[in-house]
């Protein structure tokens, strides 16, 4: 079994953990913080510490270009939120600065996020739902079939389906 690595930065008012295994993709698990939880009072990355290991088999820019997108897209960056510096990620992340911004860029191209001249990037209204729709199409384009295969395989009914789903929910 690969052995898993945690890292946790802190970015405009939030704590993200992100656990990630080192033979397989990225898997970012974000919980929400900010200086209550930082014993240090601190905000943004100062202070902080990381040591990521990157994925070998996709670049790093798109890498971070996922870790933001899953911020988004769990609640933790909202509309009008600031993302941390250029500077700031690479400084934390031990990448260059230009991957951080190719990434960066990646999502101004996407329509996900805006530069605002002399203040950073933020989060466009909307891109939380953009970016659901784009992932439920792409979900059930590539991963449902397989799943419906073996859903048919092994015989389930909804109903089993659906009673296998809340066992467990408390």
């Amino acid at each position: 079994m690969a052995q898993a690595h945690v890292a946790e930065i802190s970015c405009t008012g939030y704590s993200v953990i992100d656990m990630y295994n080192t033979a397989s993709a990225v898997a970012p698990i974000v919980e929400r913080g900010g200086a209550d939880k930082d014993p240090g009072g601190r905000r943004g990355f100062g202070g902080t510490t990381m040591d990521p290991e990157w994925n070998d088999n996709q670049p790093i820019y798109r890498q971070i270009r996922d870790r933001v997108v899953a911020m988004i897209l769990d609640g933790f960056l909202g509309d009008g939120d600031a993302l941390p510096s250029v500077r700031t990620v690479a400084s934390e992340s031990r990448v260059n600065p230009l991957t951080v911004l190719k990434a960066y860029q990646q999502l101004v191209d996407e329509g996900l996020v805006e530069k605002r001249r002399g203040l950073g990037m933020f989060v466009l209204a909307d891109a939380q739902r953009v970016l659901l729709k784009g992932e439920r199409e792409k979900f059930l384009a590539e991963q449902w079939p397989a799943i419906q295969a073996v859903i048919r395989r092994l015989g389930f009914t909804p109903q089993e389906l659906l009673a296998a789903g809340t066992d467990g929910e408390g």
